[in-house]
């Protein structure tokens, strides 16, 4: 295992009875027995992982009785560690799982991570840039954290609809700590960011939003989830089927945004100020397929995938309507 990740929580032993906290007790008759008690989780983007980190740190999973250890995948290639059986479940954007999926790696869908919302990933500019509508240049530079990534997709679209030649866009792969100082030398014209670092950009450096991304074609956008290898899966039916009920008791929490705002301080490095700022989306309980759809479709379309990808493939077959 890489020795620069670093276990975030180590929950021990099952316990039937826990103390109270934020996270109630379930009236669950029973819960499947699980084949493997201690799960490796990947995680990433504070944010977008805000309700499983809570669910972890309020004894959530230790109470219905399955020992989480989170990991923080940090810039490493969330499916690279997945096969490396670094972790056992990891998160990642849906693009990047689509990308895997369409390139044949076997992976399965545990659960939704979250959903964009109004105002939570934007193209962003400095004050004193000249690019002040999206149809300015007609051939853009962009940050984005990934090549291909979801701020790619996004991106196309939007400036896309505002009559941008999507071709005609250069992307610069910049990881979000240097997309300021990439904007600032005239690197690139806009930053492609989320939140936190959206509203991180806005408070410190007076950023401005030249587009929202969220918005039209990619409103209420899936962002990301969680999978795990279909060998796993196989392996571990119950341990899955328990996670997956713990992570949608975990993700009901997270509509309430005062106590996202609250963990999001306490269990990551946003600061007080900033969380109290960010513009939050949604922590779907179930997978959706439909709505994942939307995602490898967009992907398709845009030319990041060379045939469709049937997202319902990806779905636990107990987890399909």
């Amino acid at each position: 295992m890489r020795t620069h990740r670093r276990v975030l929580f180590v929950l021990g032993a099952v316990l039937l009875l826990g103390s109270c906290s934020l996270f109630g007790e379930t009236d669950a008759p029973s819960r499947p027995v699980p084949e493997k008690e201690r799960l490796l989780v990947g995680v990433g983007n504070a944010v977008e992982t805000a309700p499983l980190r809570l669910g972890v740190s309020d004894g959530l999973f230790q109470r219905g009785g399955l020992t989480v250890e989170l990991v923080e995948l940090g810039d490493d290639d969330p499916i690279e560690a997945l096969l490396d059986h670094e972790v056992d479940v990891t998160f990642a954007s849906d693009v990047t799982l689509f990308h895997a999926a369409a390139e044949g790696t076997k992976i399965t869908l545990q659960g939704e991570a979250y959903v964009a919302g109004t105002g939570s990933m934007a193209l962003v500019t400095l004050p004193d840039s000249p690019y002040t509508e999206p149809s300015l240049l007609p051939a853009p530079r962009i940050a984005v954290p990934e090549p291909n990534g979801i701020g790619a997709l996004t991106t196309r679209s939007v400036l896309g609809a505002a009559g941008v030649d999507p071709e005609s866009i250069t992307f610069e792969v910049i990881p979000f700590d240097g997309m300021i100082d990439a904007l600032r030398d005239g690197h690139v014209d806009a930053a492609w960011l989320t939140e936190p670092h959206l509203t991180s950009a806005q408070k410190t450096y007076g950023a401005r939003v030249l587009a929202h991304c969220a918005h039209g074609a990619t409103a209420d956008f899936p962002m990301s989830a969680y999978a795990t290898t279909e060998a796993f899966g196989t392996a571990n039916p119950n341990t899955l089927s328990l996670f997956r009920g713990l992570l949608a008791e975990a993700q009901q929490e997270g509509a309430d945004d005062g106590a996202v705002r609250r963990a999001l301080p306490r269990l990551t490095d946003v600061d007080g100020v900033t969380a109290s700022l960010v513009s939050l989306g949604t922590y779907p309980q179930v997978v959706h397929a439909e709505r994942l759809q939307r995602v490898a479709d967009l992907m398709h379309s845009s030319g990041q995938l060379p045939k469709r990808l049937d997202v319902g493939a990806l779905v636990p077959k107990e987890e399909l309507p």
